[in-house]
């Protein structure tokens, strides 16, 4: 059980949302842009060390990630390439907001152990690593199982609610933790929970599959 599983539950409080940029003739790949525009923006923030500003950008991409599926999904305009497209967005808001954490310069494992700063911007790498191979491990179980239906525009995957700590729960903690001034604790929790899911997603398709 994770966050993912209740995308369909919290697309519903998008709506009004969605219908204002129907109105406006905005497309969904117009919304994916603008959840990577914010993505970046976070980025440039947190680096600056303006954490409270980047939290903030970040949960405006977060929505707006919700966003453009609905609008999709409204004006029957789903396509293989906004699938796509939306993935690669979310991947490049992950990957900018976890390293301006690290450019920013602000301690992490530091903060409870006396080590030199290059151990700070590890956890960050591990954080960034575990970031992507937990999302990774995704597309290869598509191509090497052949997993190919789809249910709201989604694929239907075995590893769908498998991993206790995806992209939704990473966003979560980065924006809890620059709201909160614990930014640090933040990034130190994604670069272990992460992996951990990473693991655990690897172990129960060894079960399913080996």
């Amino acid at each position: 059980m994770n966050i993912t599983s209740l995308r369909p539950r919290m697309m519903q409080y998008t709506e009004p949302l969605a219908s204002l940029f129907i109105r406006f003739g905005v497309t969904a790949n117009q919304v994916s842009l603008l959840s990577l525009l914010f993505g970046l923006l976070c980025a440039i923030a947190f680096a600056e060390r303006f954490f409270l500003a980047g939290g903030l950008l970040l949960f405006i991409s977060a929505v707006l990630d919700l966003v453009d599926g609905n609008v999709a999904r409204r004006n029957n305009t789903e396509s293989d390439f906004g699938a796509v497209f939306d993935w690669i967005a979310d991947k490049y808001v992950d990957a900018a907001a976890i390293l301006g954490v690290g450019f920013s310069g602000v301690p992490i494992i530091s903060h409870l152990i006396a080590v030199p700063p290059l151990w700070d911007f590890g956890v960050v790498a591990l954080a960034l690593f575990g970031s992507m191979i937990n999302t990774f491990i995704k597309p290869v179980v598509y191509a090497e199982i052949g997993y190919s239906e789809r249910v709201a525009g989604k694929i239907e995957d075995p590893l769908e609610g498998i991993g206790f700590f995806g992209r939704p729960e990473t966003v979560l903690f980065l924006v809890l933790g620059a709201v909160t001034g614990y930014i640090w604790v933040a990034v130190l929790i994604v670069a272990v929970c992460t992996n951990l899911s990473a693991v655990q997603r690897v172990v129960y398709l060894y079960r399913r599959y080996a």
